[in-house]
């Protein structure tokens, strides 16, 4: 399968991000949400991250141009009926999930691609919902989408060969480094990012240092270039608990119970950065 245009559902970070990379890469894209100031903030934030690279001279006035002119915005799902691979970048909610998927699928014809960009939710539970399992991936790209290489693949029990191949071609087409991963809660990724996340709060809340030490202790004594707590920022406090709290569901293991600081810091709206406070104040 030759894939010329892509429809995503969603015009928020992740949905932005990835209509960015695939505009960039040469791919049309239509970009879904529920409203035109959504969408118009969608668009916003590509142009503006395309502005920055252009400063950077990482691409050049009529890359940036021709990008921005690749994507259409739009508020009805019947604009997707010409791509052929749709691309689910909803908040991270089941119910929300399968409510969108249930449309797309009634939507497009049999022959096209459907994925969803979810963290931690089954593929094979969401790909039953719909009447095209063996077409349905789950597409698990990192934030932020333009600057993040790496893109999980994850075939759910249903998934087929000639889908996960055509998915695979097309996160190298956009320049990204893709893993393939069986379903399961969290995938690889995240199975291991957030629970050390969660354990950061409880070595917060225990008082044994402070959030600027435990962060330079991760970042200089096992070279990541972010620490924990302001990588949780980054991802939204309430994004790390939702994940914590599938895993503690799915898996029945004590060892996922989200870390009660963390959970009382998302009741306070302190979500991180989109809020302009979480762990740290921005």
């Amino acid at each position: 399968m030759t894939i010329s245009t892509v429809g995503i559902i969603g015009a928020g970070t992740m949905g932005n991000g990835i209509a960015q990379a695939c505009a960039v890469a040469g791919i049309d894209v239509v970009m879904v949400d529920i409203s035109d100031a959504a969408v118009q903030k969608g668009i916003a934030t590509v142009s503006g991250s395309l502005e920055r690279l252009l400063k950077k001279d990482k691409i050049t006035a009529e890359g940036r141009d021709a990008a921005l002119a690749r994507i259409k915005g739009s508020t009805s799902y019947d604009d997707l009926k010409g791509a052929q691979i749709v691309i689910e970048a909803a908040t991270e909610n089941y119910e929300l999930k399968l409510k969108i998927l249930k449309q797309i699928d009634a939507l497009v014809g049999p022959e096209v691609i459907v994925a969803s960009n979810t963290s931690s939710i089954s593929i094979t539970k969401l790909a039953a919902a719909t009447s095209r399992a063996d077409k349905f991936i789950g597409m698990h790209f990192f934030n932020p989408v333009p600057m993040m290489a790496l893109v999980e693949l994850i075939r759910g029990l249903q998934t087929s060969d000639a889908t996960h191949d055509a998915v695979k071609e097309l996160a190298e087409r956009l320049g990204k480094t893709p893993i393939t991963v069986k379903n399961a809660p969290g995938f690889v990724v995240n199975r291991i990012l957030v629970p050390m996340i969660n354990e950061a709060f409880f070595v917060l809340a225990e008082g044994l240092a402070t959030p600027e030490d435990i962060d330079a202790g991760m970042k200089l004594g096992c070279n990541q270039p972010i620490g924990p707590l302001a990588l949780a920022d980054m991802i939204g406090l309430d994004v790390c608990l939702a994940v914590m709290e599938v895993y503690l569901t799915e898996f029945g293991d004590s060892k996922y119970r989200p870390c009660p600081l963390l959970k009382e810091y998302v009741a306070a709206g302190r979500l991180g950065r989109k809020t302009g406070r979480g762990v740290y104040s921005y």
